[in-house]
């Protein structure tokens, strides 16, 4: 059985509904290996935990649509439940409101997010508030061609101070 559901998905180029300078996730298109130092609000910069990251640009290049996998797929047996993402974002382009939207879902651990996604300077800042009512902060930060970290972060009950969620270095594959 051929599957047609990649080539209907995945496409070659952005759309050109979306400039240049609106194509913030254009730089995720690729695949990426993940050290992880922070999951589930847990310091692990210790324990040598380790992930993944693949990207395409989707929807005739209106949306960019990655999985995170951690640990990797050569190393997902044995899995600490606590540990165990693998998810799929879709970012998609809103000209409506000149951002992205952005859907996470991580079925392994039943997370899911929405946020809106924007640029601040250099950096991507994606915020959302959660079902329960707590504030997110996703943040592509020290975007190179060949790296990024990634911080994750939910507002404190004090409605003031962001406590650190997860973190990672990603280096391109």
């Amino acid at each position: 059985m051929t599957l047609a559901l990649p080539t209907a998905l995945v496409s070659a180029d952005r759309s050109p509904n979306i400039s240049e300078a609106s194509d913030l996730y254009g730089f995720l298109v690729g695949s990426w290996h993940l050290e992880v130092r922070s999951y589930a609000g847990v310091d692990v910069t210790g324990r040598n935990l380790r992930g993944e990251v693949h990207a395409a640009r989707v929807l005739e290049g209106r949306g960019i649509q990655d999985t995170w996998i951690m640990p990797p797929r050569g190393s997902r047996t044995g899995l600490d439940p606590t540990q165990n993402m693998y998810g799929t974002t879709l970012r998609l382009w809103d000209s409506s409101i000149q951002a992205w939207r952005i859907a996470w879902s991580n079925p392994a651990s039943n997370h899911y997010e929405q946020q809106i996604g924007r640029a601040h300077g250099k950096d991507i800042v994606q915020l959302g508030v959660r079902p329960n009512g707590t504030t997110t902060r996703w943040m592509f930060v020290e975007i190179t061609p060949r790296s990024f970290h990634w911080l994750g972060d939910a507002l404190g009950p004090d409605g003031a101070t962001w406590l650190r969620e997860a973190e990672f270095l990603a280096t391109r594959a």
